[in-house]
């Protein structure tokens, strides 16, 4: 489950605004600030929550779960060369 820590993390490393991530995901911009406003897992319909996690991911987010090493997060998966 991601968080809303992550997901204004992960909209920062795109320089995504609230905006574009609604745009990018085709939820309500209304929808992104209540999901990113959590303190902790994303509330939201699952549908939405999938929807902007995709669209992150397919921008080439890579979300971190929290284990033995250190908590949750985000980072930028590696760009193979087109």
């Amino acid at each position: 489950m991601i968080t809303g820590g992550q997901l204004r993390a992960a909209r920062s490393l795109l320089g995504w605004n609230q905006d574009a991530l609604a745009e990018n995901s085709a939820v309500a911009v209304s929808t992104v600030r209540r999901m990113e406003a959590s303190s902790g897992p994303v509330r939201g319909y699952s549908e939405n929550v999938w929807k902007v996690q995709r669209a992150l991911e397919d921008a080439g987010i890579e979300f971190i779960d929290e284990n033995d090493s250190g908590g949750v997060g985000v980072r930028l998966k590696d760009r193979v060369p087109r």
